[in-house]
C-alpha cells in the first residue's frame, strides 16, 4: 500500500483503542507505536542511497517486510516507548506487532508484492487484488474519523467497524480476483493480476508462449483486450544484464517479463504496469545505430 494508507492504518489502530483512562504519556506512546510500526517496514527505501548494483527493486519490500521480522519491529517500538516516554506496557508490544503485521500482509495484495517469507525464500509474493492506492479504504477511514469526531465517546467503535469493513473489502476484492484467475489458468502459461482503481475491476495479464495479452475484466462484464504484446525470446539477456544490472533484478522480481530487442533498444519490462504504450517498470539500453 502507499504511505498515506499505511498512515491511516496506524491512526485507525490508535483510534480503535479505548483511551479514556490513559494519561498523556501513555497516549503518546500508543500513538507513536501505532503509526510508527505501521510505517517501519518501508524504512528500506533508504537503500537507494547505497545501491550501486541495481538491486533496489529486490531490497524494497524485501527483508524489512518479512513476517519473521515483525516481532523485532514490535520490540523496537516497545523499547522506544520505554526510553522516551517512560512507559512499560506489554500491550504496546502487541500493538506494534499487529501494526507491522497489517503493513506486511496488506502489501501482499498489491501487484508489487512483498518478500513475506525472507530470508527463507526470495520469492516475491503478490496477489494483485488490491490497488496500491485504494480509495475504498480511504473512504471507509474518512467515515470513521467523521463519526468519531461527532461522537467521541463511541470513537473506538467506529474505528473497529471500519476495520471490519476493510477486511470485508479485501475478502470481496480478492475472491473476485481469484475467480477471474481461475477462468484464465487453463488457457495461458502464466497469469498475473493487477487491480484497478475502480472497485471490482482488474487488469489480467496472460502469457501464452511469447505473446502477452492484457485484458480489462471483471465478473460482471465481457473481458476487453487492451494490449497484445510480443516478447522477443531471442533477446540477448547476457549483454543486457552485464550492462544494466537492474534489468536482472527486474527479471527476477517480476512474475514474468516482456523482452524487447529492436533497432533502438534492448530491454525488458513488467507488463502488469503497462499503460499507454509504456510500462512503468522498463529497463533497457540504447543500441548504437550506425548510419
Amino acid at each position: 500500500m502507499d504511505t498515506i494508507t499505511h498512515t491511516l492504518f496506524g491512526l485507525a489502530l490508535y483510534g480503535a483503542i479505548d483511551k479514556k483512562d490513559m494519561d498523556s504519556k501513555h497516549k503518546r506512546a500508543y500513538l507513536v507505536t501505532a503509526v510508527g510500526a505501521s510505517q517501519i517496514p518501508d524504512i528500506d527505501v533508504i537503500s537507494r542511497l547505497w545501491d550501486t548494483e541495481g538491486l533496489y527493486q529486490m531490497w524494497h519490500r524485501g527483508i524489512t517486510h518479512s513476517i519473521f521480522l515483525t516481532p523485532v519491529w514490535a520490540l523496537l517500538f516497545f523499547l522506544i516507548c520505554y526510553f522516551f516516554f517512560g512507559v512499560k506496557d506489554k500491550k504496546l508490544f502487541l500493538l506494534g506487532w499487529l501494526a507491522v503485521f497489517i503493513h506486511d500482509t496488506s502489501d501482499l495484495f498489491n501487484a508489487w508484492g512483498t518478500g513475506y517469507l525472507e530470508p527463507f525464500s526470495k520469492m516475491r509474493i503478490t496477489f494483485g487484488t488490491i490497488p496500491i492506492i485504494d480509495f475504498v479504504i480511504w473512504i471507509i477511514m474518512a467515515a470513521a474519523f467523521f463519526f468519531s469526531k461527532r461522537n467521541k465517546q463511541r470513537s473506538p467503535f467506529y474505528f473497529k467497524a471500519a476495520w471490519t469493513f476493510i477486511v470485508l473489502h479485501f475478502i470481496m476484492q480478492s475472491s473476485q480476483g481469484f475467480l477471474l484467475y481461475k477462468q484464465y489458468e487453463d488457457h495461458y502459461d502464466q497469469i498475473a493480476l493487477s487491480a484497478g482503481f475502480i472497485p471490482w475491476t482488474f487488469s489480467v495479464v496472460a502469457k501464452k508462449d511469447q505473446t502477452v495479452t492484457i485484458f480489462q475484466d471483471n465478473l460482471f462484464q465481457e473481458r476487453l483486450v487492451q494490449y497484445v504484446l510480443q516478447s522477443n525470446a531471442e533477446a540477448d539477456l547476457d549483454r543486457l544484464f552485464s550492462e544494466l544490472p537492474q534489468a536482472r533484478t527486474l527479471y527476477e522480481w517480476s512474475p514474468f517479463v516482456v523482452l524487447v530487442d529492436d533497432n533502438d533498444r534492448l530491454g525488458l519490462f513488467d507488463p502488469r504496469f503497462y499503460r499507454n504504450g509504456q510500462s512503468f517498470l522498463f529497463e533497457y539500453i540504447e543500441k548504437n545505430i550506425k548510419k
